[in-house]
């Protein structure tokens, strides 16, 4: 099965990618993590990568498209896939459609996690990492005398500079602009499935399981 998940900054899409490569057995292929590969390993691409980065640049669609090809032409990637962070908007949508064509493939499903957007300013704001462990936890499960320090190891917490309030209300306005229309775009192929990000994260996990089946 092909997958898509969407879902904007903070809906949780980490723990049901997780979930979904291991229901469906397929593999969870995300940008950053081929981007990391590629660089790491000095590939052709890794190196177009990488001067954008240098750059301070975002990597160009053609590019993105380019390595999300190579990676699903892979062994692993036979039985089905799960993309996650791509595609982004429109245009890379439309190039992942091509790409599949001329492989003999399609997206099966698109999983789209709606949370609105107040709960998700108050979920990543409030999130804080330990600097020691690396654990993450949320401001409202801390007591007065916890003061600001890690429940399971003691460490500082501190907040991520992208879970800033500024941050966060910049990326959930590229994410409505530029992400969002997937929802639309999908919907007309008769693919899109849309799951209460807002409930518990088990009952969020349950839905995705019963809309796979």
């Amino acid at each position: 099965m092909n997958i898509i998940l969407l879902g904007p900054p903070g809906a949780g899409k980490g723990t049901q990618a997780a979930f979904i490569t291991q229901l469906k057995k397929v593999p969870h292929i995300s940008t950053g993590d081929i981007f990391r590969s590629n660089v790491k390993e000095g590939t052709a691409l890794g190196k177009k990568v990488q001067g954008y980065m240098d750059q301070g640049l975002l990597v160009p669609d053609e590019v993105v498209v380019e390595l999300i090809a190579d990676r699903l032409t892979w062994p692993d990637v036979q039985k089905g896939f799960m993309l996650d962070g791509f595609p982004r908007s429109i245009t890379q949508a439309k190039a992942l459609e091509e790409t599949l064509d001329a492989m003999g493939k399609k997206i099966d499903a698109v999983i789209n996690i709606e949370v609105d957007f107040s709960i998700l300013t108050e979920r990543i704001t409030g999130r804080r990492v330990c600097k020691n462990c690396g654990a993450t936890t949320h401001i409202k499960y801390l007591d007065d005398k916890a003061e600001n320090k890690c429940t399971e190891c003691g460490g500082e917490l501190y907040q991520r500079a992208d879970d800033s309030e500024e941050t966060v209300k910049k990326r959930l306005v590229e994410y409505e602009e530029k992400t969002h229309p997937l929802t639309e775009y999908y919907r007309e192929k008769n693919v899109l499935i849309n799951i209460d990000g807002q409930q518990d994260i088990k009952d969020v996990t349950h839905d995705i399981e019963s809309a796979l089946k």
